[in-house]
């Protein structure tokens, strides 16, 4: 990959409403290139979308947020992508990926409520064939995600005295 094409990306994971002109003069190419290259990589599947992170809290929103640590049984000729297939199906499902560990997949997952979360994992999740175990990581609080610091405002426990 050339240098220009990694330095696009990297802005872009960052902030991928980044200004074109201002890319480019960071780049030192023209605006005209810079969007070429995105279109390209686009088509080549190197940029496969464009996320927008949202404190679901602060919007007034909250999601239950899980991420299940799932073990199977590979099937023969089939491997694990075979699996992984039919997890990512799920609507329910915002990630799968394949692990190293004691478990084979990490499987993120969104829910209205903790019930919801807990009867995807056990009716859904737990019942496909080669599942030999899961376990549920609930997400209480986000500190940072996808290499963005969430701030929390703390709010004042003391209660002021007056003079």
């Amino acid at each position: 990959m050339n240098e220009i094409r990694s330095e696009i990306l990297k802005h872009l994971e960052k902030n991928s409403k980044a200004d074109l002109g201002e890319l480019a003069i960071l780049l030192g190419t023209d605006e005209i290139s810079v969007a070429n290259e995105i279109a390209d990589m686009e088509k080549e599947g190197i940029i496969c979308g464009y996320h927008t992170l949202i404190d679901w809290d602060k919007a007034g929103r909250g999601f239950v947020n899980a991420l299940i640590e799932v073990r199977v049984t590979p099937q023969r000729e089939r491997g694990f992508d075979h699996m992984a297939d039919r997890i990512v199906n799920y609507p329910e499902v915002t990630a799968v990926y394949l692990i190293s560990g004691s478990y084979d997949y990490l499987v993120s997952i969104d829910g209205k409520t903790l019930m919801e979360v807990s009867r995807f994992v056990s009716e859904k999740l737990s019942t496909l064939e080669g599942v030999v175990g899961t376990t549920t990581h609930f997400i209480l609080k986000k500190y940072k995600d996808h290499g963005t610091i969430l701030k929390h405002e703390k709010k004042e426990e003391r209660i002021p005295v007056m003079p």
